[in-house]
């Protein structure tokens, strides 16, 4: 009896370690921070923060559940920004220019899928490449300077709320970000789509010899992965009104941390939706603290690595252990 309860208390432990963390972080910075932080106005303001890498980070669970990584994120959400931009100055709706912009990210996620599956390249050289890639084809499809745009709605999506609306609790692109989430985590818990990620991340030979369409399902799984991206980038633009080819570097590298951070594996075949979000939720109550509290930007860079490191060891650790 002893082993299955031991067992039992590990998983709820590793489920609940993340919220536990973000609870830690919180009340640590609510203590010693200034009373600003604990205000409903800086809650909001976590809450637009997150919301970019949150929805970059839906895609990245994806991918690293299954055993990849991507790491032309950032370049993807500056060809995103520069594409609405573009578009909305050719004359068309706002709509239509959120969904090219999405469409453009599919496209490249896609193109990356391809890459992987049929040169047999490993995910890290490959979108090691498609990050300077698309970060050339933003730069030249913006002659290498930001693009203004007309203003729309489109503006509005992460702009701080108003008196009036001061109802809706949240911006609607916090809204968006909770909409996919619940429909990213209903994917992996009910769908073929989501058993055949986790099982691709955790063996993908032995998912091949299942019967599993591996390359097919990879492929899949980095034009969503795109699609979310695509999202981060309208988000991008509504924050900056402009399309900018020199935005989001390094966006990456925050994106990769949430998830990890989150409890997902780089071995692949592990990780969590809630978990994701709540990596990002992490890293933005620490940026916010250390903002709240006047710290340089050297340090909220050096807490930030370092709890990537800390969060990549303790995967490491708990696969040794196993």
């Amino acid at each position: 009896m002893r082993a299955p309860d031991f067992l039992t208390w590990r998983r709820w432990l590793n489920a609940l370690g993340p919220l536990l963390a973000l609870l830690a972080v919180y009340l640590l910075f609510a203590l010693i921070g200034p009373e600003s932080f604990r205000s409903g106005r800086n809650l909001e303001t976590i809450a637009r923060q997150t919301t970019l890498v949150g929805l970059a980070a839906l895609g990245m669970t994806l991918v690293i559940i299954s055993g990849g990584i991507d790491l032309s994120v950032g370049s993807a959400v500056a060809l995103a920004t520069v594409v609405i931009a573009v578009t909305l100055n050719r004359g068309a709706a706002p709509a239509a220019a959120a969904l090219a912009a999405v469409a453009t990210c599919v496209a490249c996620g896609l193109v990356t899928g391809l890459l992987i599956t049929r040169l047999r390249v490993v995910p890290f050289i490959v979108t090691l490449g498609m990050m300077l890639l698309v970060r050339g084809a933003a730069k030249g499809l913006s002659r290498e300077q930001k693009v203004d745009a007309p203003e729309t709605w489109l503006n509005e999506l992460l702009a701080s709320l108003p008196d009036e609306r001061r109802w809706q609790l949240v911006p609607p692109g916090v809204w968006l970000l909770a909409a996919m989430a619940v429909l990213t985590a209903g994917l992996l818990r009910y769908t073929r789509l989501g058993r055949h990620t986790v099982a691709i991340g955790s063996n993908a030979l032995t998912a091949r010899l299942c019967g599993v369409p591996v390359e097919r399902t990879q492929v899949v799984l980095y034009g969503l992965a795109g699609a979310f991206t695509g999202l981060a980038g309208v988000m991008q633009f509504s924050r900056l009104t402009v399309g900018d080819p020199t935005v989001a570097v390094g966006l990456e590298l925050d994106v990769i941390a949430a998830v990890v951070i989150g409890g997902a594996s780089l071995a692949g075949g592990e990780g969590s939706v809630l978990g994701s979000l709540v990596g990002a939720l992490i890293m933005s109550v620490i940026r916010s603290g250390c903002a709240q509290m006047q710290m340089p930007n050297w340090v909220q860079e050096i807490i930030t690595g370092a709890i990537i490191v800390a969060a990549v060891a303790l995967d490491r650790w708990r696969h040794r252990r196993r």
